[in-house]
């Protein structure tokens, strides 16, 4: 017997197209894609408007195939972390950060990442694959029912998802712009284009591909403001240096759009936090549309930095400020719950035995991207 086609990788158009396979109308593909996202419902037994038969059908072909939750926590300050444990025993993390006005939830696309940023937890894990269509948007499926349950203040409280987690979003591109487009769909969880960000590390070629192919925010995860630190802190620099990148970022948004990158910089102590770097910053970012978030560092175990002093950091945004550069520091959340992007799954399940294949995984996957890319 086949394997058992889970539905939650399909989006609304895919999973018209399925059910037709099976005889069906594609009307029962809304119904079902509705069911699932936007009820939360997975079990088949439950979707009272769908036919005896047709649940009959789902029931011997499909499934609706949850990761196993294995940790639940909230931190002091709100911020929730789930651990999620997928069918192969890897893990990977999703985290909703309240806020007053916003609830993100911050979701990861790979099992681990090839791209070695020095400081990164993820990092060490080593890399192991790529997330299915249907594990990257189970977690926002968990983490909406998670907070739902709860009821009153919490109820449809992920106004926002960041493509932030754990791994190189670009370097799983088909997959991710699927959930993507899921996540924005009505009749899942509607969120608008400017709610859904994507952060990735420069993979230039992704890049240009996702401008054509989505209307989804970006960030850059940039960290040094010159080619020579960057190489040190991001290494997929080595490959797509800061002018390419810069180039990039200036023309992603239609002019007069309003519409600007975040650029993400990690404060390390004495390693990228001096005036001159500031100056350099400020240069670097003079003429690109961005906002500029300076991000305090989550020291993890055996972390090679340390997080610049708060005086420090505010004199940094305060330099950039009277350049001309929109500059905010983002709060640090989450801290007694293992707040370092992959530290939770890195303690779960170590996988630094894979940390030699970084470099030839990273290589084959960029050099995938620059193939598809062309080929368009």
């Amino acid at each position: 017997m086949s394997e058992k086609v889970n539905l939650l990788n399909f989006d609304c158009q895919g999973l018209c197209h399925y059910l037709q396979s099976l005889g069906e109308s594609s009307f029962r593909g809304k119904q079902l894609f509705q069911w699932i996202h936007q009820a939360g419902v997975a079990d088949v037994n439950l979707m009272t408007n769908i036919s005896k038969t047709l649940r009959a059908k789902l029931l011997e072909y499909t499934c609706i195939d949850m990761p196993e939750v294995v940790y639940d926590n909230t931190a002091s300050d709100g911020t929730r972390k789930w651990l999620l444990r997928l069918d192969d025993g890897n893990c990977i993390e999703a985290v909703y950060i309240p806020e007053r006005t916003r609830g993100t939830l911050c979701v990861s696309s790979q099992v681990g990442c090839a791209l070695n940023c020095s400081f990164c937890s993820t990092a060490k894990q080593g890399f192991a694959r790529n997330l299915s269509v249907a594990e990257i948007i189970s977690q926002v499926w968990v983490a909406v029912r998670s907070l739902s349950e709860e009821g009153g203040k919490h109820d449809h409280a992920v106004t926002n998802v960041v493509m932030m987690g754990m791994g190189e979003p670009l370097l799983n591109y088909n997959n991710v712009l699927t959930a993507m487009d899921i996540m924005k769909d009505d009749l899942a969880y509607g969120l608008a284009k400017r709610r859904v960000t994507l952060s990735t590390s420069g993979v230039a070629p992704g890049m240009l591909k996702l401008k054509q192919d989505s209307d989804v925010a970006l960030a850059l995860s940039l960290h040094a403001p010159n080619d020579e630190l960057r190489n040190e802190l991001v290494p997929i620099n080595k490959k797509y240096p800061l002018k390419e990148i810069m180039q990039i970022c200036r023309e992603y948004f239609p002019k007069g759009s309003k519409r600007v990158v975040t650029m993400e910089y990690v404060m390390l102590e004495g390693i990228n936090d001096s005036e001159q770097h500031a100056k350099q910053l400020a240069k670097l970012l003079a003429n690109v549309p961005c906002k500029l978030n300076l991000i305090p560092f989550n020291s993890y175990p055996k972390a090679l930095y340390q997080c610049s002093p708060m005086p420090v950091i505010e004199q940094f945004k305060t330099y950039l400020q009277h350049k001309g550069i929109l500059t905010t520091i983002r709060k640090t959340r989450g801290q007694d719950i293992d707040a370092a992007c992959g530290q939770l799954a890195g303690d779960f399940k170590d996988k630094t035995s894979r940390r030699r294949l970084l470099d030839a995984r990273a290589d084959r996957m960029l050099g995938q991207i620059a193939i598809e890319t062309a080929a368009q």
